[in-house]
């Protein structure tokens, strides 16, 4: 069993600062990709920033340069850094985890159960 906990969401003023947490805990043999989607209302979940097991980055192009994503390994966890922020990053915030459970499993994708970002004045 396999279970992510997201934590760091609320209420921020355009221009402010939140920072997200997403911890992995559970029979864990190997985490490739960690990263973090998001879905507004009314529209599709999108990704939003990625992070592979060698540390490279990916990121939307809408937060590019107001967003960072950190790992730690050593805590099965992913951050998502978010500065700058607008209204149009009010979303729900999702953290997907690429976990192999056993060595002779394929890795699959595991997702937590959200954490909502309000950008509000």
């Amino acid at each position: 069993q396999v279970q992510l906990v997201e934590s760091g969401g609320g209420l921020v003023q355009p221009g402010g600062s939140l920072r997200l947490s997403c911890v992995a805990s559970g029979r864990i043999f190997k985490i490739n990709a960690m990263g973090w989607y998001r879905q507004a209302p009314g529209k599709e979940r999108e990704l939003v920033a990625d992070i592979t097991s060698d540390g490279s980055t990916n990121f939307a192009d809408s937060v590019k340069g107001r967003f960072t994503i950190p790992r730690d390994k050593t805590k099965n966890a992913v951050y998502l850094q978010m500065n700058s922020l607008q209204f149009e990053d009010t979303a729900v915030y999702y953290c997907n985890v690429n976990i192999q459970v056993r060595s002779w499993l394929n890795a699959i994708a595991y997702w937590g159960k959200g954490t909502l970002v309000t950008v509000s004045s």
